[in-house]
């Protein structure tokens, strides 16, 4: 059942000028809290939105029209691809992140970004691998939606993939070359390591690969 979603519209918004989407982005707010969040994503000066917000408690702000570009991603890429905003659809989900008190992400929360983002999938038709957090396209800037974040339980219910490791022979150019064949960006290698880690491997972070990371690697690509 889609989440009953709260008008707070802002004008940080443009044309995407043809694209269509086929990337679902989730992000972190990383402020104190919900309210101040909302605030600067609505405010005209910051130049900064989403097409989403959902709170704590499992409130869902509307912002910016799925057919409009919100400007969430940065300087990012996936796949070679630059113009991630052109092509996303960009949830911010409240939590105060590793600069103000990083927690878990309440049920009520999860329960409501999960059935956000089905009907997000349907309307778009956006692949399982496409959906991502901005760790994944940002790795040298950011850490979010970051290590807390339940990217399993979410890919169990139909949004996302979780790997099935597959053990491989490799080297650090091996693993490099198939993380950069699934999508990120590899110009600073521990940085995409440890982007790779906060979303597949949560439980132990790491900047240089190894046997277990080459074999959830593996297990992405044989999907």
């Amino acid at each position: 059942m889609p989440p009953k979603l709260i008008q707070a519209p802002s004008p940080n918004h443009d044309s995407r000028e043809g694209q269509a989407v086929d990337i679902l982005l989730l992000h972190y707010t990383g402020m104190p809290n919900g309210e101040m969040a909302l605030s600067r994503l609505r405010d005209p000066a910051a130049k900064v939105s989403a097409h989403y917000v959902v709170e704590e408690d499992g409130r869902v702000f509307h912002l910016v029209p799925e057919d409009r570009r919100a400007w969430h991603a940065g300087v990012s890429s996936w796949l070679g691809a630059s113009n991630i905003n052109q092509r996303s659809i960009g949830i911010e989900i409240v939590n105060p992140g590793h600069e103000f008190g990083y927690r878990a992400f309440p049920a009520a929360q999860m329960q409501a970004v999960l059935e956000l983002s089905l009907g997000i999938i349907a309307r778009h038709r956006i692949p399982a691998a496409r959906v991502i957090g901005h760790s994944d396209v940002a790795p040298l800037r950011k850490e979010d939606p970051g290590e807390l974040f339940d990217w399993q339980g979410l890919a169990a219910a139909g949004v996302g993939v979780w790997p099935s490791p597959k053990p491989v022979q490799w080297s650090d150019d091996a693993f490099f070359a198939a993380l950069q064949r699934y999508g990120y960006d590899i110009s600073d290698r521990a940085a995409a390591t440890r982007a790779f880690c906060r979303h597949f491997r949560q439980a132990r972070l790491s900047d240089v690969p190894d046997a277990e990371l080459a074999a959830i690697l593996n297990g992405l690509l044989g999907r």
